[in-house]
């Protein structure tokens, strides 16, 4: 049975309506401010910027959004009983929910779905805090320990979880086939793992609108819309 390993990134979600960052009308080329509002430093720093932070993702499209067609390949193609593993850069969570079981997706920038004190590292749910917000609460605090809330995510500034790089790696090393989809391959450390497999010998596709520095490469690359493209590429596999 082909090991199948994909790592997915913000353009898998865009036809779920979750703008990506840095394709041509990303998020971070339309308004470059908002970058502040999720790096770590100006976030721990400043009220202004975590009240500013809270609002977006009160209005922001995550929580909303559903799975696409892509999604939905992906959890089709692990249900027919193919070894599969999913590494994402997303934090939006429309792999599981699409029906891709938790232990087989890798979030390597955790959730956007959970929140986390910086302080006592308690968890909970982000529409729990949402709700607070829309309650009047601009600068929701711990309930535990009072210190700063943030999404479970891993800022601008903040290093991935070392045991969840190290797993990624792994399963970048197994993959007899690497898909990369709707990455740009520009973040690094997770940008590497596409190179990582290339080297153990994996079969690399990527599949991606734009250019990226990993196409010399690639055994295959595809420039058609994900939706139709990654179910098409799925069934060829199965």
């Amino acid at each position: 049975m082909t090991m199948v390993a994909i790592l997915s990134g913000a353009g898998i979600s865009t036809d779920s309506g979750i703008p990506d960052y840095r394709g041509p009308n990303g998020l971070w080329r339309r308004d470059p401010e908002a970058e502040r509002l999720v790096t770590y430093g100006p976030y721990m720093a400043d009220p202004e910027i975590r009240r500013r932070s809270w609002r977006m993702r009160l209005d922001g499209p995550v929580l909303r959004a559903e799975p696409n067609a892509a999604h939905h390949a992906i959890a089709a193609y692990e249900s027919s009983g193919n070894a599969l593993r999913v590494i994402t850069q997303n934090v939006d969570g429309l792999h599981q929910a699409a029906g891709v079981p938790e232990r087989k997706v890798l979030e390597l920038h955790g959730s956007a779905r959970s929140v986390v004190c910086t302080a006592c590292h308690a968890r909970s749910s982000m529409a729990e805090a949402l709700e607070r917000v829309k309650a009047g609460e601009a600068d929701p605090a711990c309930l535990v320990c009072g210190g700063i809330l943030k999404s479970a995510t891993v800022m601008f500034g903040q290093r991935l979880d070392p045991v969840v790089l190290g797993e990624a790696m792994s399963i970048a090393k197994a993959a007899e086939v690497f898909i990369a989809v709707g990455t740009s391959l520009q973040v690094q450390p997770a940008a590497s793992l596409a190179g990582i497999a290339a080297e153990h010998g994996a079969r690399l596709i990527i599949v991606n609108a734009e250019p990226t520095p990993y196409d010399p490469v690639a055994d295959e690359l595809v420039r058609e819309p994900i939706g139709t493209a990654l179910p098409t590429l799925l069934r060829q596999l199965r």
